[in-house]
């Protein structure tokens, strides 16, 4: 495609594990150039971090996910000379981002007005588990303690359930796209005023914006707390029908409407006894539990077939083979493969945003420990005295 908005942005990453890579990630599938500093020989953490232990060229599956499109540069920051070129590629980028725990760039000598006075005009993200201040601050920032500790995991599930976090790192990826949105805004107000940016997020405020209207309505609500529907809860403060129902052969979702309507499309005379719209929250359950009974008389597909047609806003409960078979998913062309340097592949998926109607893929896959060092000290001239 033709130029990506971010190009000739040069971003310095000093991330590890998923929050922070994965809004490199995002710079890096808009154009930004994207360079890990990574510690020597063994790089970030996140190399190493595996999921269903799976493992790439050396490196875990997961950490190709996130790095894919980016360079490598090693320096040890607690080494003074490997410091000092270090400080010299700052002086050169963009945008710096980080997220170790508060006080370690700051002991490093790396902090924001560190690397202010070294390049005014830098825009420096920050990610934290729980913010620079208060008792949690050197509380580790790991997705699922934040998850359980903002209230999250108390929001899936049925009502009987134990706490039920999300299946994914849902704390770091939402909290890498709010870094993402800082950092964007900052680049659009140097761009006016010439002025760089501190921009600071954490996983805990992340968390929060994400339950801002369930958090919202708990505020509003007599701090009534959340009551998740008896079986297939989907949305705490939902009304009946929202929710997810087995039928004959597998399952089916039902958003929001009129449950009324949904009662004579399905030829369920019960449900006409709950006209009062008010009877759909107060007797939620006791209205899901004859769904429930009258919807495993028939197949998804039969029931889609009426609801669809009548206008229903209803969908099959899809896993991921699937989906990953659907029509409707090879429409959107989602796939690339990454060809690796040792002749493996990764088989993943391209970045979600389309710039005037093109589709953003992008081919390099994650990066060697150290593979762009030598390059890169040639290029932006680190070596000279």
């Amino acid at each position: 495609m033709g130029t990506r908005p971010l190009e000739g942005i040069t971003v310095l990453e000093f991330c590890q594990f998923m929050a922070g890579p994965s809004a490199g990630l995002r710079l890096a599938d808009l154009g930004a150039r994207v360079i890990k500093i990574e510690r020597p020989v063994h790089g970030e953490g996140g190399r190493q971090i595996a999921i269903k232990n799976l493992f790439v060229d050396g490196n875990s599956l997961v950490f190709h996910t996130v790095n894919r499109n980016k360079e490598s540069f090693t320096a040890n920051l607690k080494d003074p000379e490997d410091l000092v070129l270090v400080k010299k590629l700052i002086a050169q980028a963009d945008v710096v981002t980080h997220n170790f725990r508060p006080g370690v760039m700051e002991k490093i000598g790396l902090d924001y007005p560190a690397v202010k006075a070294i390049n005014p005009d830098i825009i420096y993200g920050v990610v934290t588990g729980y913010g620079q201040e208060g008792p949690w601050q050197k509380k580790p920032g790991q997705d699922l303690l934040v998850q359980c500790m903002s209230g999250l995991a108390n929001l899936s599930g049925d009502a009987a359930d134990d706490p039920t976090p999300f299946g994914l790192a849902v704390a770091d990826l939402v909290t890498g796209t709010h870094l993402v949105h800082g950092i964007l805004a900052a680049l659009v107000r140097r761009g006016k005023t010439k002025q760089g940016a501190l921009v600071e997020v954490s996983l805990l405020e992340s968390m929060i914006d994400f339950q801002f209207e369930l958090i919202t309505t708990h505020l509003n609500d007599g701090r009534k707390l959340p009551q998740r529907a008896k079986k297939g809860n989907a949305h705490a403060y939902l009304s009946a029908p929202y929710g997810i129902y087995k039928t004959k052969d597998s399952y089916i979702a039902l958003a929001m409407g009129q449950l009324t309507d949904l009662a004579e499309v399905i030829d369920c005379q019960k449900l006409l006894e709950f006209r009062d719209k008010a009877l759909w929250f107060t007797r939620r359950d006791e209205i899901m539990e004859i769904l429930s009974t009258h919807l495993l008389a028939k197949t998804t597909r039969e029931w889609l077939d009426t609801l669809d047609s009548a206008g229903v806003w209803a969908s099959d409960v899809f896993r991921y083979h699937d989906l990953l078979q659907h029509e409707a998913y090879r429409a959107l062309q989602m796939d690339q493969v990454l060809d690796l340097p040792d002749g493996g592949h990764v088989h993943t998926t391209r970045c979600p945003i389309r710039i005037n109607d093109e589709r953003l893929f992008a081919s390099p896959p994650a990066p060697k420990v150290g593979q762009h060092t030598e390059d890169i000290t040639r290029e932006f001239n680190l070596a000279a005295r």
